[in-house]
């Protein structure tokens, strides 16, 4: 078992008035050779959006993106014809494809199907979005999401999205080597990082240990072999990491 941990303070930061985004891996005018992606995970933005504020129609290629939001709700509409509210609980996948475009805005929300979002375009959005390379070039654009808000109150080790046949994730994506995993723990509550080459844990809630190793909010572990593993819940509050695991690296 090889790691090292990355703290949350050591983040590139990009600041405007209404977007916060830290950025675990280089992003945008922050580049770090030395720290472009680990295993197929290219992005790993924390951000932080303002009421009616946000990400305007823009395009993305050849990408599988997913959202998770842990406070407020992010408004999703894209040129594809898919459209809705994301909000705590609820797993959300785009997969950019040969082409789409897309906007992620912190704005109300009218619902066709009577669903209301407490907060909606009137508090911070607060989320993390991740990028993985796909196993396939050239195919259409995708989408899919899935409320897993019972799953999560459960506890435990929930898979959120994959694209490996053996892991029933409540999301799909186009990489078969990858899964990402929710840990929510309380005080003491242990779970066993699943087995594969690579492994990224992020903090989004509370306080863990690993490795006897303390981890805040948006502490990071990145390594190999760490399969096993023991994650363990160390605060009085809720704690929760989102935990990748992955079978191979970019160029396999």
């Amino acid at each position: 078992m090889t790691y090292t941990v990355h703290r949350a303070g050591d983040r590139s930061v990009t600041t405007t008035d209404w977007l916060s985004s830290s950025h675990s891996f280089s992003f945008g005018d922050h580049y770090d050779p030395e720290n472009t992606h680990h295993g197929v995970l290219l992005v790993n933005n924390d951000e932080t959006l303002r009421p009616g504020e946000g990400f305007d129609t823009h395009p993305h290629r050849e990408t599988e993106i997913i959202t998770w939001v842990r406070s407020g709700s992010l408004v999703h509409q894209d040129s594809h014809g898919h459209s809705g509210i994301v909000y705590p609980g609820l797993a959300q996948r785009m997969s950019a494809g040969t082409g789409i475009e897309h906007s992620e805005r912190n704005d109300t929300w009218t619902a066709t199907d009577g669903l209301r979002v407490d907060g909606a375009g009137t508090v911070d959005v607060s989320y993390v979005q991740m990028w993985v390379m796909p196993d396939e070039f050239g195919l259409d654009p995708g989408y899919d999401q899935a409320d897993i808000g019972a799953d999560l109150a459960a506890g435990g080790l929930i898979p959120i999205a994959s694209g490996d046949p053996a892991v029933d994730s409540a999301i799909r994506i186009r990489n078969r080597s990858a899964t990402l995993w929710a840990a929510r723990l309380t005080k003491g509550q242990r779970v066993e990082l699943p087995s594969n080459r690579f492994a990224h844990v992020f903090v989004t809630e509370g306080a863990v240990r690993f490795d006897d190793v303390p981890l805040a909010v948006g502490d990071a572990v990145r390594g190999s072999g760490l399969g096993g593993g023991a994650l363990v819940g160390a605060s009085d509050e809720q704690a929760e990491a989102l935990i990748w695991v992955m079978g191979k690296t970019l160029g396999e």
